[in-house]
């Protein structure tokens, strides 16, 4: 079953962003030297967080490089899309440079040439070492689902950071459970009530039914309001 280092409840969204922006602002005060890498995740869960993320002070947003958990293989442009939620409530919101966004190419046609790219970039930054991101927001759909990881590609023995999904609706480019799983830090963003169903399930989930159950315990923060 999903296991958790803390888990945050609340009665109402607003009260759990409050707790999120806190524990956030003390990861990245950690953080004397070096960059601090920070993975958005997308989707409409966020939105509210990521407004007022971008409105709270004291936060040293130049030293932060961003990347994202999973992208919907889709035009830039499109409401969809992933770095477009991402960049119109928060990223144009504070004062950074585009060298420090890490976006998942969508431009080649090709999702295996691309998700190559993405792989490509997150080894360069970390220098060909282990990719150990700071802290990874992860979000979750309805089915359990995490970043770009579903029931169909959860179990993923690649050595690989980033995988990719084809899908109905969506091609997903996204980190492998592996990757994420290294975050020093996993906080599980779960804001809407209407996912209280989903978050229960994976507490109780003993046999690993739900992408959201394989996170790792250690470090990791389930934040969600009942």
């Amino acid at each position: 079953m999903a296991k958790f280092t803390k888990i945050i409840h609340k009665n109402n969204e607003n009260l759990l962003i409050k707790k999120f922006i806190q524990h956030f602002k003390y990861c990245v005060s950690r953080k004397r030297k070096n960059r601090f890498s920070f993975v958005l995740t997308g989707g409409d869960s966020p939105i509210n967080l990521y407004r007022k993320l971008s409105k709270e002070k004291g936060i040293p947003w130049k030293k932060i490089d961003f990347f994202l958990s999973d992208e919907r293989y889709i035009n830039e442009k499109s409401k969809f899309s992933n770095i477009n939620i991402c960049k119109k409530n928060l990223l144009d919101k504070v004062n950074i440079s585009k060298r420090q966004i890490y976006k998942v190419s969508t431009n080649n046609k090709s999702v295996k040439k691309d998700s190559k790219i993405y792989e490509n970039k997150i080894k360069n930054y970390f220098q060909n070492k282990k990719a150990i991101f700071d802290l990874s927001l992860i979000g979750m759909g309805p089915d359990g689902h995490i970043a770009g990881l579903f029931k169909e590609n959860i179990i993923n023995n690649s050595e690989k950071n980033v995988g990719f999904v084809k899908r109905e609706d969506f091609t997903r480019i996204g980190l492998t459970l592996k990757c994420i799983n290294n975050s020093k830090a996993i906080f599980l963003w779960a804001p809407n009530k209407e996912k209280i169903k989903i978050v229960n399930k994976i507490l109780k989930d003993k046999k690993f039914k739900y992408p959201a159950s394989f996170l790792k315990k250690k470090n990791s923060l389930l934040f969600y309001c009942n």
